[in-house]
């Protein structure tokens, strides 16, 4: 009996520690993502030329890919929970930065360093404090709750930085002998989210303490770099490694910059603020849900390579954005293609972390992944960003990205189609 009484206790314990995980990750995403809204209407209020709101990201991602070899280390050289902690913390001054006058993108770029620093160690806690076979119910929770925090921080920003905010509270604010110098709706929504940075932070310090469990003989540099390298090699050569690692690049690359497109095509085609144009980005999530829920009942691990397909109808639906001038129809056709995305991601997903685990361990993989994902997203942001200083149109440029995104699928299809049946 008393056995009994300590296992119960022991299962709560282990219960409130895996809530107050969830809840910083879902706090701490939602800032992330509402943040990114808020600075672009900074920039917007800035009078900043159109190409710097893509460029925004890239300033965000580009610790992603610096970091890349180092943040595996750091996340294994302190308890996990510290690691986030200090992450949030380092969110937090690029928040406060930004509100204090920083210039948005040099200050989402510092935010960015902490959601680098975040990453590895968000993932690698569940291994640390759950037992395996609750590994694939953690993660499922994990990416639901990060997928929540998409679209829950796109309607969030969106209503921060809206004209209800800007007419009820901010006139309010400058009514006050002392408002801290909030006079504008983004003003507002940062300062909105520094206090879900806070939050996030608050419970990372509740996190509880674990021991160090994998710690690198070497952690030069040098030693870093060249094992790195190493895993990268590693991972490309191998045929299904090669086709996973090449998707789900794909797909985030792509992925963020029609969060982009979509702001600046519900603008043209549809005639949507801001705001409005920003919750309809949130629509792509739902549909990303949906698509990952069918997938992950409907495709088996070892039939992952056959969705392929799946992203290059993706990419033929994109394309027929440029005849949508209604947004119910609109609404429909981002649900599709989010449903679509989320067909062939998950597989994709499965396939890599399963791959990545067998050549080189979960660590080192995730890694390599956030590299090469990070990188795919500052080089189709880039090219987004060129395409619209050139004086592009927004119907060519979805006609650009929708035959990109289907050419390359259907490359990979054709390359890779068979590799699981041998």
């Amino acid at each position: 009996m008393v056995v009994s009484v300590k296992s119960r206790s022991a299962d709560n314990s282990t219960s409130r520690g895996f809530n107050t995980i969830l809840a910083a990750q879902f706090f701490s995403s939602l800032a992330d993502n509402a943040l990114l809204f808020a600075a672009i209407a900074l920039l917007k209020e800035l009078d900043a030329p159109s190409w710097q709101t893509p460029v925004l990201q890239q300033f965000f991602v580009c610790a992603f890919i610096v970091l890349a070899p180092f943040v595996g280390a750091f996340s294994d050289a302190l308890p996990k929970g510290q690691v986030m902690f200090i992450s949030n913390s380092i969110k937090i001054v690029g928040c406060m930065a930004m509100l204090l006058g920083l210039h948005p993108l040099l200050a989402y770029g510092f935010v960015g360093i902490g959601a680098a620093l975040y990453s590895p160690a968000k993932y690698g806690i569940l291994t640390e404090y759950l037992p395996a076979d609750k590994l694939v119910w953690a993660n499922g929770w994990m990416e639901g709750l990060t997928v929540a925090a998409i679209i829950l921080g796109a309607i969030f920003g969106g209503l921060l930085i809206g004209h209800r905010v800007e007419d009820q509270v901010v006139q309010k604010l400058g009514g006050l002998e002392f408002n801290g110098g909030i006079d504008t709706a983004p003003e507002f929504a940062i300062f909105v989210i520094l206090g879900l940075y806070l939050t996030a932070a608050i419970l990372n310090y509740y996190i509880p303490k674990l021991p160090i469990e994998h710690t690198l003989s070497k952690r030069t540099p040098g030693f870093l770099l060249a094992d790195f390298w190493r895993t990268f090699l590693l991972l490309w050569k191998d045929p299904l490694g090669q086709v996973s690692l090449a998707v789900t690049s794909l797909f985030w690359g792509a992925g963020t910059s029609l969060r982009f497109i979509i702001l600046a095509w519900s603008a043209a085609a549809l005639q949507l603020d801001l705001e409005q144009a920003t919750q309809l980005t949130a629509v792509v999530a739902v549909g990303l849900a949906i698509g990952s829920v069918v997938a992950a009942k409907a495709v088996p691990l070892e039939h992952a390579v056959k969705v392929l397909p799946l992203g290059i109808a993706m990419g033929l639906v994109v394309l027929a954005m440029i005849w949508v001038t209604d947004w119910r129809l609109a609404v429909m056709m981002l649900i599709l293609i989010g449903t679509l995305a989320g067909s062939f991601l998950i597989p994709m997903n499965a396939l890599l972390q399963h791959r990545g685990h067998q050549l080189m361990g979960s660590g080192h993989s995730i890694a390599v992944q956030n590299f090469n994902e990070n990188l795919s997203i500052l080089l189709m942001l880039g090219a987004y960003a060129l395409m619209i200083k050139a004086g592009l149109s927004v119907n060519t440029i979805v006609i650009v990205f929708g035959l990109f995104v289907s050419v390359t699928m259907a490359w990979l299809n054709k390359k890779h189609g068979h590799d699981q049946d041998r």
